[in-house]
């Protein structure tokens, strides 16, 4: 072996080990590093972490009714996530998840308030499809926005959100406020109590648990397949990774950013009908805020997206994750006395170290391309290894190509 050998050898097994820390362990890592920091904060306020994290823990994941409570606070937050995979793999970024849960709550809510008298199995279907009608519309406008007009997608949602949030007061304090005799008589935004034919069903007795749930996870693999294994998703990857190649290739570049929005702002509606469908109120009320009404779900949603590496499936753990977070939330102020403010600082903690992964991540990819630069690309994300904060989707396959023509 000669001398120069054993430094390119070195050099290879180094960057070996960093791709399997940064495509393992990275996220994980940032999770632990955010909870660290969080426990020195708790420690400063005067409260023990310990017993803080022990609350937080057994509050969101210890017992049958913690596991409900978790799943349903993270479906919801799954759908959202999803949503931002799919707007995000087209190279738009959809920060208007809050309005659009909105739109699709109302959506959904005004369905069964109108259609009261309709059986269980076809209520149910239709105010969830109302509901993703809802948030579909109101991400398709910002999405031709852009597409037909250049409008920053960013500046559209932000904008339509403050929109929305009037119309839902208007609506809630209005036309579709509850007018029973033991309502508040519009002190508080809420329609009255909806058909209950049209709730959710409870899958465990017992426990929060409900179909919305399975639901949530079930969209999920759909969106991985759509994104991976179907012309569509192909088309959507290619205008992320070059509007101009993908125009050159032939696929209609304008109507698919509008679809990728389109079905972002389907997943938030969804979202948005089972926060009112699966809540324990069963009708749709607020405080006169967004905030009130989704709990902050379309930003904690991208939060999930990201930590998830912008994956559909991985967004299933990391939503499971955030949920316990925020459902053991409660627990970890009531044994601790910390605000209510710590959950929140404990998600822009973690926002903090992923985001921050993109640097090494970039560092990396350079010293990996300049040992292999001939290593093919891969028409599909390995499970294993997410991609946080990735602007270009994943090279596709040459099989790829025929499904894209046929479809663009």
């Amino acid at each position: 072996m000669s001398p120069e050998a054993s430094p390119s050898r070195w050099v290879a097994r180094r960057a070996t080990w960093q791709r399997i820390l940064l495509s393992w362990f990275a996220l994980p890592g940032s999770l632990v590093a955010a909870l660290l920091l969080g426990a020195l904060m708790m420690a400063v306020l005067g409260a023990n972490p310990l017993t803080g994290y022990h609350a937080l823990f057994n509050g969101a994941f210890v017992g049958s009714y913690a596991l409900g409570a978790t799943a349903v606070r993270a479906a919801p937050l799954l759908l959202v996530a999803v949503g931002i995979c799919i707007s995000f793999r087209a190279s738009m970024l959809n920060i208007g998840g809050e309005g659009q849960l909105a739109m699709g709550g109302l959506a959904s809510a005004a369905t069964a308030l109108a259609l009261p008298n309709l059986p269980s199995f076809v209520l149910i279907p239709l105010v969830l499809l109302a509901g993703a009608a809802g948030g579909a519309i109101w991400g398709a406008i910002p999405g031709a926005f852009k597409a037909y007009f250049n409008v920053n997608e960013i500046l559209s949602t932000i904008m339509l959100n403050l929109v929305a949030v009037q119309i839902m007061n208007y609506l809630l304090a209005g036309p579709m406020v509850d007018k029973s005799q033991n309502s508040t008589y519009g002190l508080i935004p809420e329609t009255k109590l909806l058909p209950q034919h049209s709730w959710l069903p409870i899958l465990i007795h017992g426990t929060q648990l409900h179909l919305g749930v399975l639901l949530a996870v079930l969209v999920a693999g759909a969106a991985y397949i759509l994104l991976w294994h179907t012309g569509l998703g192909f088309r959507l990857r290619a205008v992320g990774i070059s509007r101009e190649a993908a125009n050159y290739a032939g696929i209609k570049v304008k109507r698919t950013m509008v679809l990728a929005m389109t079905l972002s702002g389907a997943m938030c509606g969804l979202a948005g009908a089972m926060l009112v469908f699966g809540s324990i109120s069963h009708r749709m009320v607020t405080d006169g805020s967004l905030t009130g009404f989704t709990g902050s779900d379309g930003f904690n949603g991208i939060v999930v997206a990201l930590f998830g590496g912008l994956s559909p499936l991985w967004g299933i753990i990391s939503a499971f994750l955030f949920g316990g977070l925020l459902t053991g939330g409660d627990a970890l102020q009531v044994a601790t006395g910390v605000p209510a403010d710590m959950v929140t600082a404990l998600e822009g903690l973690v926002v903090v170290f992923v985001v921050s992964l993109e640097y090494m991540r970039h560092r990396a990819r350079t010293v990996w391309s300049g040992l292999s630069p001939t290593t093919p690309s891969r028409s599909s994300p390995d499970i294993g290894e997410p991609v946080v904060l990735a602007m270009s989707a994943p090279a596709a396959s040459p099989s790829d190509a025929p499904a894209a023509q046929a479809g663009g």
